[in-house]
């Protein structure tokens, strides 16, 4: 699969995480392309990037952010985005993505990605920062939803109405996790499924998925039943393998969207390369089933 909306690139492929980065240097595994993340190797000189260097003549890359803080108070740096476009060239990036939140306030980097009040008000405030950014790098931006475990402040609307206006105000992209919904669903208690139909799917360049774990909210220590149930939180860790329910949901995504591309993300107790590309196989078959439900007829209304 070659052709998807918004860029070249579909399928599923692989985020390039330096624990990794020998081994898949080595085996060049059949991938679509490959996910990195600019912050890490802006400005940085050494062994990561001359990985990355012997990546890039194999795979495709798309780039992920971590530090825009697109829902901050704080000025953009003009710095970082020449910078950050520089690297965009480099790697020939169709698009960039980041988050829906805010990370940082002034010079301090709070290292988390944090929710922004689902506010009208702050709609258009958002969207002149993300059309900014865009400017500043020349190329299509694409925001992320976020996994929260807090409501900052009363909403005036929820998690999906507000990503919808706030993609419309902006005309940007969407990078849709389908992890972060899910956990977002299930840890307040909705409908998974209503809040992606009220998405505009459309916006839609690419997709993550990962996997999560389960606390116990009153020790917040790792329960050892990872299902959901009350006093269980479901975390966003990127440190377990993408659950079935999840799995079932990119098929039912990828038959509305049709060929993007899809990044498993893991972060967190990383296995070995074989293991990670196992999974990326059977995430592949779950692409696959949705794209064929996605070419299959209608069927005819009876009379």
């Amino acid at each position: 699969m070659k052709t998807g909306r918004g860029s070249a690139l579909c399928g599923v492929g692989l985020g390039f995480r330096w624990e990794i980065a020998d081994a898949l240097c080595e085996a060049l595994p059949d991938l679509p392309f490959i996910e990195v993340s600019p912050e890490n190797y802006i400005g940085r000189g050494g062994r990561f990037p001359a990985l990355l260097e012997a990546a890039r003549a194999r795979y495709p890359v798309l780039s992920h952010g971590l530090s825009l803080s697109l829902g901050g108070d704080d000025p953009l740096d003009p710095a970082f985005l020449r910078s950050l476009r520089g690297f965009l060239d480099e790697v020939a990036a169709p698009f960039h993505s980041d988050h829906l939140c805010f990370s940082a306030v002034g010079s301090s980097a709070l290292h988390d990605l944090l929710p922004i009040p689902f506010h009208r008000s702050e709609v258009r405030r958002i969207a002149d920062r993300i059309r900014r950014v865009s400017d500043a790098i020349g190329r299509p931006m694409a925001i992320e939803n976020v996994s929260y475990y807090l409501h900052p402040g009363e909403p005036e609307m929820d998690e999906a109405e507000f990503l919808a206006e706030v993609l419309e105000a902006a005309d940007c992209k969407l990078m849709f996790d389908v992890n972060n919904a899910y956990v977002n669903a299930t840890n307040f208690g909705h409908d998974v499924r209503k809040a992606i139909a009220k998405l505009p799917l459309k916006r839609v360049v690419q997709m993550h998925v990962a996997g999560h774990d389960y606390f116990d909210e009153s020790t917040f220590e790792l329960s050892a039943d990872q299902r959901p149930a009350r006093g269980r939180l479901i975390v966003d860790t990127h440190g377990a393998p993408v659950c079935p329910d999840v799995h079932v949901l990119l098929e039912e995504v990828v038959a509305r969207t049709g060929p993007v591309p899809v990044v498993l993300e893991r972060d967190q107790s990383l296995p070995e390369l074989s293991v990670l590309l196992a999974e990326v196989a059977a995430l592949t078959r779950a692409y696959e089933r949705g794209l064929r439900r996605r070419a299959r007829p209608a069927p005819e209304a009876r009379p």
